[in-house]
This record gives C-alpha cells, structure tokens and sequence, in this order.
C-alpha cells in the first residue's frame, strides 16, 4: 500500500464520503423538498429513498464487519423525515470513520465472515467489504446527482480529487493561522 496501509486509506475513504454527503447535501437543499419524495426514475424511486438506501447499506455492512449479521428490509423507507435521514448519514459516516480509527493494523488484513441477506454464510476480506462500501456509496450518490442536474440543479462536485483540494487547501490555510 506504499507510505501509509489499508488503515489509513480507508480513513481517508470515509472522510471523502462524508465531505461528497455534504457537497450532495448543498445541491439537494436548493430543489423543492417536494422533489426529494417524487419519482424520479432512480432504482430506488426517489431521491429520499435512495439516500434512505445508502445509510441502510453503510450501517448493514458496518454490523456486519462487527460479527452481527441483521436481515434488511430493502422494500422500506427507514427513515421517512428527510432531515433525520440526513442527520442520521452524518453520524453513521463519522461512527464508520471511528471505529475504523480504533481497529488494529491488522483488522484491514482479515478476513470477515456473515451472513447474506439470503441467509448463507459469506467470507470475504475487510478491504474488499470495505471498498464496495466506498463505492456503493459513490454509485448511488451519482444517480442522486444526475436527477439533480436533470431538475436544473447545477451537479454537485462530488469527485475524490475535489475532496483533496479541499482537504490541502483547509491544512494550508491552518497552517497560515
């Protein structure tokens, strides 16, 4: 992994999406709220849903790192009032981002065993569980931004790169402080 490990990376993983929830946040705040719940042709149906889907997912797949293995409702909407919704993916992303602070080096390099949502038993390592998190998020995040740019929404900037500018240009400025 060069410089740094598995550890780190994902770190920074989890603190990219938590800044991209932001950035979506901001272009989602400026459509009608009446928008967020209507149909909008995304696997999920609305925008509500989908995000509702990508918090169900994060905490599945963190209870699920934790040896527990929870049956999902897909078919639900969990959290129905959109703010707590975008409360609740804010707090699940940093909880995420602690936990995986305080797990050993070693952690990255196991191997985690679960059960489907089908009921069988599943393997598979901690980074792999670990970076489908990362772009399972990524994924819906941009069918999320393609409706807001299709409702007239200018598309949010969601990409890693824009994360890292950001990111070096509030450490620059901190050091000037």
């Amino acid at each position: 992994m060069g410089t740094y490990g598995w550890k780190q990376h994902f770190i920074y993983q989890v603190d990219y999406q938590h800044w991209a929830n932001e950035v979506l946040f901001e272009s989602l705040g400026r459509l009608d709220p009446a928008a967020l719940a209507e149909p909008q042709g995304l696997h999920f149906s609305s925008i509500h849903r989908t995000m509702d889907h990508i918090l169900v997912v994060a905490q599945l797949w963190r209870l699920r790192l934790q040896g527990e293995s929870p049956a999902v409702d897909y078919q639900r909407q969990h959290h129905p009032d959109w703010r707590e919704l975008v409360q609740s993916l804010r707090l699940e992303t940093r909880e995420l981002q602690h936990w995986l602070e305080a797990k050993p080096d070693a952690f990255f390099e196991s191997e985690a065993v679960y059960r489907s949502s089908d009921g069988r038993e599943r393997r598979n390592w901690v980074r792999d569980v670990l970076t489908h998190m990362m772009s399972h998020m990524v994924h819906h995040r941009g069918q999320v931004s393609a409706v807001v740019t299709r409702l007239g929404v200018p598309a949010p900037e969601m990409d890693y790169i824009y994360y890292k500018r950001a990111i070096d240009a509030a450490l620059a400025q901190s050091r000037k402080e």
